[in-house]
């Protein structure tokens, strides 16, 4: 009930209104969020590089409505990849990027979100860095994964999100899978109708379980993106019994998210990839983030407490 509240506030303008006015709210932000500038997010990747960490960076921002907007998030993404460029931390690196934030949203949705997409993954290759799409709510994933398809023809390392949650996603990754597709696997953050959506936790884990074994027999190169130990656990066995060298698959966590966890990964030879954003809209993406996890109310909780 608490996952649901959450998720709905995160699309509530006047929920948005009262958090973003709480002071301790920053604060708190901080955990989850790498800055508000280019920079910030270049001296956080520089950071998580030196301690062994890949980074996959995020743009913040999504379901924008105008084209200047999505010009705008665009243009956030070609100034990052030039400043990771510049800084010598590009090569390895990935962009996460929300089709909804590059114009997926507005009338000729499709041909705009790609096209800016298109732009983003030149520049990406420039520099020797990678695309992955994020998946939002259910009536984007069939625009994304076709978006996906055509980048795929000029950039064949353009990856796709999937998320366990949904009752396509078995056949999503047949699809995905065979062709030899990037492909980061999570639970799902978006509250979705039971008519698309599996609604308990439990066949959600099942589920993602399922797809972790799905993925690591199939010749797509697997981004386990997970805090749960024992899925990691999981897809380390699976890996195993595939064959899987530790450089053909990858997991995945979120930036200020189980770092312990992060460094056990590091510590145990695996390669751990840290989901990184930035910037100033970040309101949807924290609550989400709070959504997921008890821990993450507690812990605003208490802050809000000792404000």
């Amino acid at each position: 009930m608490l996952s649901q509240t959450l998720n709905r506030a995160s699309r509530s303008v006047r929920a948005r209104r009262a958090v973003e006015s709480l002071p301790i709210t920053r604060n708190v932000v901080n955990r989850f969020v790498a800055g508000e500038t280019t920079s910030d997010a270049v001296d956080a990747s520089v950071g998580l590089l030196a301690r062994g960490r890949s980074i996959t960076i995020d743009v913040l921002g999504e379901d924008v409505t105008d084209l200047a907007g999505a010009r705008a998030t665009r243009d956030g993404y070609l100034a990052l990849l030039a400043a990771l460029g510049e800084a010598g931390c590009a090569a390895g690196a990935d962009v996460s990027v929300k089709l909804s934030a590059v114009g997926q949203a507005l009338a000729s949705g499709e041909e705009v979100a790609t096209a800016h997409a298109r732009e983003i993954c030149a520049a990406a290759g420039a520099v020797g860095a990678t695309v992955t799409l994020d998946m939002e709510d259910h009536t984007t994933t069939d625009s994304t994964l076709a978006i996906g398809t055509l980048l795929r023809a000029e950039h064949p390392w353009v990856g796709n999100v999937l998320q366990s949650n949904l009752l396509r996603t078995p056949g999503d990754i047949t699809d995905l899978a065979g062709a030899g597709v990037r492909i980061r696997l999570v639970k799902g953050a978006y509250r979705e109708p039971s008519g698309v959506a599996l609604p308990r936790k439990a066949d959600v884990d099942h589920a993602y379980g399922r797809a972790i074994d799905a993925l690591m027999t199939s010749p797509c190169y697997p981004m386990i993106a997970t805090h749960d130990q024992e899925m990691l656990a999981r897809a380390v066995a699976r890996a195993a019994e595939a064959g899987r060298e530790a450089g053909d698959w990858e997991t995945q966590m979120l930036y200020g998210v189980r770092t312990d966890l992060q460094q056990q990964t590091v510590d145990a030879g695996l390669q751990m990839r840290v989901y990184l954003p930035f910037g100033t809209d970040w309101y949807g993406y924290f609550m989400r983030r709070l959504a997921e996890r008890p821990a993450n109310v507690a812990f605003f909780v208490r802050a809000l407490a000792h404000r």
